[in-house]
């Protein structure tokens, strides 16, 4: 795999020639990516999987149009046929008048902030193969657990570049290792599934196979014989296993895109109160060792931690450049990338601050309601903000969680929600997106 230096410089070489192939302006985004896999099943080797890729995708303008177009023919030849094609399809494309890189006066400049992200670490198919298998014997030694989906381990590195016309060019190396375990409990038509995992920037900072998977067994064990709920309102926790799908509709709801369409159920809400007021829900893109952090965005501005709801108050849209400048306002430094087309928004490690309380005091006063650890379908309407999703999880009775409970629906609409949203102190940052216990007054649950 080429070096982050060696992949700037082909991000670097190909908007060069675009110019040259007579575009106005151009970026380039080189990606690369290394992944080796191994799953287990009941004790025996089931698949081994190793993928290498190499992509590189341009855009142009020719004033105000532009087309994008990506190759993983990476030769001399085929980078000069691209830059070519690239400025022919946009001497033909419609006129975007919000179309164009990112302001030059707000590039990143100077040496990006060191944030962890590659270990630069060796692993083995052995080594896969013997921590799947020791996640997969410790969720098989579970009492009741009688059959296994299997146990995995994986391990990938990558590059990713990004250059433009106007003087941005950088790269970086990122590391990611996996572990999982699924198993089912139960006998017949009674079984039941769950699952463990967890997933890291650096090898050493990997949960013990042992700990995945008995927690893989005991979950699954857990839900064995699951009762109905009582069709009504109801107040609802949400695992933070789950609870984090609750700040994806959020950031869908306030990126420039669905802002500048006027598709989003917070479209008039920017600087007024969403949330209850003791929320605070940050984005930290330098989060050491982050499953999404970054130096850069996908544009080549800085990016910095933001804070997007504070205290209940909805802080800031998320921008690229395309929609800021049809907003009238500034990017965020929100802007992200693939080989394939302009670029969209995305956030990096969001979360939601912890609250004061531990999650058996949020659930004490709660005479009927339920915890919810799976959700299944559908999701929060990104223009109304209706929510609705088919759900697992137990009983909450007098205060205490209780029996399994299954084949329910909560619903509700997503700005009552997120006003009526009340955290425990237990965050964790596990994934991408973090969110303590939540506990979310006012839903509706519908027995199936």
């Amino acid at each position: 795999m080429l070096t982050p230096d060696q992949a700037r410089d082909r991000a670097h070489d190909i908007v060069a020639r675009a110019k040259a192939a007579g575009a106005d302006a151009a970026d380039a985004v080189f990606a690369a990516d290394a992944s080796l896999d191994v799953s287990i099943r009941l004790g025996k080797l089931e698949d081994i999987g190793r993928s290498e890729s190499e992509d590189l995708g341009l855009r142009v303008f020719v004033g105000k149009r532009s087309a994008s177009v990506s190759t993983s023919d990476l030769s001399s030849a085929a980078m000069d046929a691209l830059a070519a094609r690239a400025v022919a399809m946009a001497r033909e494309a419609p006129e975007d008048a919000w179309a164009g890189l990112a302001p030059e006066n707000r590039l990143l400049h100077g040496v990006p902030p060191m944030l962890g992200l590659a270990d630069h670490g060796e692993v083995s198919p052995e080594q896969l193969r013997d921590a799947a298998t020791a996640a997969e014997d410790a969720a098989r030694a579970v009492p009741g657990v009688t059959n296994s989906e299997g146990g995995g381990a994986s391990a990938s590195s990558s590059v990713w570049a990004l250059a433009t016309s106007h003087g941005f060019a950088g790269a970086y190396a990122s590391t990611a290792y996996g572990m999982s375990a699924s198993v089912l409990a139960g006998e017949g038509g009674a079984m039941q599934r769950d699952y463990a995992y967890h997933s890291v920037r650096h090898r050493q900072h990997l949960e013990s196979p042992e700990a995945i998977g008995q927690r893989a067994g005991e979950q699954a064990v857990a839900r064995l014989n699951p009762g109905r709920l009582a069709s009504g309102p109801m107040t609802v926790v949400y695992d933070p296993r789950v609870g984090s799908s609750l700040l994806g509709h959020l950031i869908a709801a306030i990126a420039g895109q669905a802002i500048t369409r006027k598709t989003s159920f917070l479209l008039d809400s920017l600087g007024s109160q969403v949330f209850a007021h003791g929320i605070t829900i940050r984005d930290d893109p330098h989060r050491p060792y982050g499953l999404r952090s970054r130096p850069f965005d996908g544009e080549g501005l800085p990016v910095s931690p933001t804070a997007i709801i504070e205290h209940g108050m909805l802080e800031s849209w998320l921008l690229d450049s395309a929609s800021a400048r049809q907003l009238g306002l500034e990017p965020t430094g929100h802007a992200a990338r693939g080989v394939n087309g302009a670029p969209g928004v995305s956030t990096s490690n969001v979360f939601m601050e912890a609250g004061t309380m531990p999650p058996e005091t949020l659930i004490e006063d709660i005479v009927s309601g339920v915890y919810v650890t799976e959700l299944m379908g559908g999701g929060a309407n990104g223009v109304t903000g209706d929510y609705s999703r088919g759900a697992a999880g137990f009983r909450i009775e007098n205060g205490v969680i209780t029996g399994p409970v299954a084949e329910f629906t909560i619903a509700g609409n997503a700005k009552d929600m997120f006003l009526a949203m009340t955290p425990a102190n237990d965050l964790e940052f596990r994934y991408g997106i973090n969110v303590p216990t939540l506990r979310v007054e006012g839903m509706t649950v519908a027995s199936g």
